[in-house]
């Protein structure tokens, strides 16, 4: 299967071949929903979106897996290096063996004219993670949001397609980047405050009396007390807003590349909908959308995504 989808992208020399092989296992492996939404993207597609997602990935995983003070020079030290190996190829046009995944990457940057502007945000996020575990208020918040995930969705932008100039999909295609986003900082609370980051507004979390102490209370007992649970509440509107925002975008992408971007923003959405179902009750249970639902979603869009290719000869 992955071959053929290299073959249709247009990759033929070995090494590279196998650098985005290693970003559709990371993709597999990790990123189950997106992956899932991904199968319905057009072969050609696809290789290019497991490159995106293996080098965000390979970000996140320097920034999670070391959780001690003294591990945090290790870890600036290799964001540096993969930051310096990417642009050494991606600006400077200088090969680098430094991890394999790069290449793929690089390599869909340039196929895609993504430009270089947007990897160097995000990273400058991925930086944010190394000293910042708190945000005062939103402005602080949407300035992080826009590097981590907003630029996510730019660079995805060339590869889907639009029927009219980028620039008018732009604004819609963050918008759903960050409507991810927040789904995911609602759903892990409680994981990511174990790391000792929060990732909502502080002061509108004080508005309800919550700051820290409180949350780890919930934290320790497995339960949701209720002042958190009116400040997450009101976090949840605030994120259901911005798929409304966000969904009239998708009618601005190529027709074959809507049933995935449709998928992703239903199976989102649904989490959202499930942390409101289980009564906010974070702390003791991670909200997800089931196995039996993701594949009616994946089926409908498999119907849809065929109808479009075929309609439109998108191969």
């Amino acid at each position: 299967m992955i071959g053929s989808e290299l073959d249709a992208a247009g990759v033929k020399e070995p090494s590279l071949r196998s650098a985005y092989r290693q970003c559709r296992q990371i993709n597999a492996s990790h990123g189950k929903t997106f992956f899932l939404a991904t199968r319905l993207l057009a072969p050609r597609q696809r290789p290019a979106v497991h490159a995106l997602y293996g080098f965000a990935r390979r970000a996140d995983d320097i920034l999670d897996d070391f959780d001690t003070r003294r591990d945090h020079e290790l870890r600036a030290q290799q964001l540096h290096q993969l930051s310096d190996h990417l642009f050494s190829s991606l600006v400077d046009n200088r090969t680098s063996s430094y991890d394999p995944t790069l290449a793929a990457v690089v390599h869909t940057a340039r196929r895609y004219q993504i430009g270089w502007d947007l990897f160097n945000d995000f990273l400058a996020s991925m930086r944010m993670d190394l000293t910042v575990t708190d945000y005062p208020h939103r402005a602080a918040l949407e300035r992080y949001m826009y590097g981590s995930a907003e630029v996510i969705g730019l660079q995805m932008l060339p590869i889907l397609g639009t029927i009219g100039p980028r620039e008018e999909a732009a604004p819609f295609a963050a918008a759903l980047g960050k409507a991810f986003q927040l789904t995911n900082f609602l759903r892990d609370v409680d994981e990511d405050l174990r790391r000792g980051r929060v990732y909502l507004p502080a002061d509108e979390l004080a508005a309800h009396g919550v700051d820290r102490d409180l949350l780890h209370w919930c934290q320790a007992r497995r339960q949701t007390e209720p002042r958190v649970r009116r400040a997450l509440a009101e976090q949840h509107a605030i994120v259901r807003r911005i798929y409304t925002q966000a969904r009239p975008g998708i009618e601005m992408l190529d027709p074959a590349s809507r049933p995935c971007v449709t998928a992703a923003l239903t199976l989102y959405s649904e989490i959202l909908e499930r942390i409101e179902d289980i009564d906010f009750e974070i702390f003791s249970q991670r909200a997800s959308v089931g196995n039996a639902r993701r594949l009616s979603v994946a089926c409908s869009g498999i119907t849809r995504s065929w109808g479009a290719r075929l309609r439109y000869g998108s191969r």
